[in-house]
């Protein structure tokens, strides 16, 4: 709920250090095209600070891409149940859906890698095979 603006006058207020800005769409649920996910890169370029998202959508897709675009800490409400009554039940994910989603970041973590381009080992084989060439 708040414009860029406002972030960045909030930051200059609290400073940088001790800071994680949390990137979020506040409606209880959110609608995925106002999520607006890329903001976690501008705040990334932007501040000298972790930066992070408050997930209050359905589904746990977005907040795997959250952390492919690179946020440093996820925040999603939890309920024992989303036919619960609540302003933000829809929203919140159950212990099965948590433990689920924090197995599916651990993944697409790895996946992620770290960038160096390399043949793997599991590769070798295929390679020789495909190239009928020598190592």
């Amino acid at each position: 709920m708040s414009s860029f603006d406002q972030i960045e006058h909030a930051v200059d207020i609290l400073g940088e250090d001790d800071l994680v800005l949390m990137h979020t769409t506040s409606t209880y649920p959110s609608p995925p095209n106002e999520l607006n996910l890329r903001v976690i890169t501008r705040l990334a370029e932007r501040f000298d600070a972790p930066v992070g998202y408050s997930g209050h959508e359905v589904g746990l897709y977005t907040t795997l891409a959250a952390v492919v675009l690179g946020a440093q800490a996820i925040e999603r409400h939890i309920t024992l149940d989303r036919a619960m009554w609540g302003s933000d039940q829809a929203a919140s994910v159950e212990p099965q859906g948590l433990a689920r989603l924090v197995k599916d970041i651990h993944a697409v973590e790895a996946a992620l890698g770290d960038g160096v381009k390399r043949v793997y080992e599991s590769e070798l084989a295929v390679m020789q095979k495909l190239r009928r060439v020598g190592l």
